[in-house]
């Protein structure tokens, strides 16, 4: 068949309508109105039902390269007028919060063993306060960037800016949280991104003399903070638990020390090759528990969370990383939760 450029032409200007059509159907340019365009109904898999609303979407935080932050907010179950606003971060670096800090951790929706089956979360944060997920920075879960090379630019500075950007534009869509107690919580590279973020926070705060963002406080759990501190306690928690050979403790003290955490040398990553061996097939933020055999590597696993425990009537389940791959990537939880197709990742992956 003879190549027809008028007709490929016109197909592009038919896309190109569609495109439009879509968004115009999700987005307003009134912050008001966005919100509720943002309201989530019923899930794809929740045979329950909530008493509380929760939101989902973006927030553009760079209008000349496209830059825009994914969120899944979450109102507390009862009086959300009277509860603070907390964010949530999760770390990697280039790990999902919603991933992990919603659909495993602190939030309302966790998934079942079939990845397409949610059960409600008794234990979620929602219960004493309003809980904002944010995946940030671009190009994690379904933030995105209509300029690639901002993929391979984040940096701590840039994402900070980013985020403080976002929450700017939030608090502009969801006013009535404007003023509120805010706190920051995050875990792992959060040590990193929550600190960070709160002196952004501070800094524009002192230099308008506005207070939109009533930041009272931040908390991070199991963070990273500094990289010899860190390997140093890796290191000993790894020996004293009997999980690695003197040898490798040695070696791994002597040739890691002061090292990146996040690009260490090719003598450190050797020997932590070696340590991921010895390793095994052990969990090692559970080693009293069974471990995945369909997860990631040891190896990848030092960049992640911790796997917890989400119901306490539901059998432990060391996969849950798993259940999130398998229920993001499905078209109809995607729809569900506004994402955009054309933006979407070809695969929606927990840590990028």
């Amino acid at each position: 068949m003879a190549y027809n450029p008028k007709g490929a032409s016109f197909l592009v200007q038919i896309l190109f309508i569609c495109i439009i059509f879509y968004l115009g159907s999700a987005f307003s340019t009134d912050p008001v109105a966005q919100q509720k365009l943002d309201r989530v109904g019923k899930l794809p898999g929740q045979n329950f039902n909530v008493n509380f609303a929760h939101y989902s979407g973006y927030v553009t935080v760079n209008e000349e390269s496209g830059r825009a932050l994914f969120y899944w907010f979450v109102e507390a179950v009862e009086d959300p007028d009277s509860k603070p606003l907390v964010l949530w971060l999760n770390g990697g670096p280039g790990c999902s919060s919603i991933a992990y800090g919603e659909a495993e951790e602190i939030g309302p929706f966790h998934i079942k063993p079939d990845g397409k089956t949610l059960y409600l979360n008794p234990y979620s944060w929602n219960q004493v306060a309003n809980i904002l997920f944010l995946d940030s920075p671009v190009g994690v879960g379904f933030s995105y960037s209509n300029t690639s090379s901002d993929i391979t630019t984040n940096g701590d500075k840039r994402t900070a800016e980013d985020s403080l950007k976002f929450l700017l534009k939030w608090l502009e869509r969801f006013s009535q949280f404007k003023g509120r107690d805010f706190y920051i919580s995050g875990e792992s590279y959060g040590g990193h991104y929550v600190p960070q973020l709160s002196k952004a926070i501070i800094r524009h705060n002192q230099a308008t003399g506005e207070k939109a963002i009533n930041l009272k406080g931040y908390m991070v759990g199991n963070a990273l903070t500094d990289d010899y501190h860190d390997y140093l306690g890796l290191f000993q928690f790894w020996w004293s638990a009997g999980l690695i050979s003197d040898d490798t403790y040695k070696q791994l003290n002597l040739l890691c020390d002061y090292e990146s955490f996040v690009h260490p040398s090719s003598s450190c990553d050797k020997v932590l090759e070696v340590a991921d061996n010895e390793l095994g097939n052990i969990d090692q933020y559970s080693i009293f528990t069974p471990s995945c055999t369909a997860s990631v590597s040891q190896s990848n696993r030092l960049l992640k969370r911790m796997h917890v425990v989400g119901h306490a009537s539901e059998k432990y389940d060391p996969c849950t990383e798993k259940h999130s791959v398998v229920y993001f990537n499905q078209p109809e939880v995607q729809k569900a939760l506004h994402v955009i197709p054309a933006v979407a990742p070809a695969k929606w992956e927990t840590c990028r």
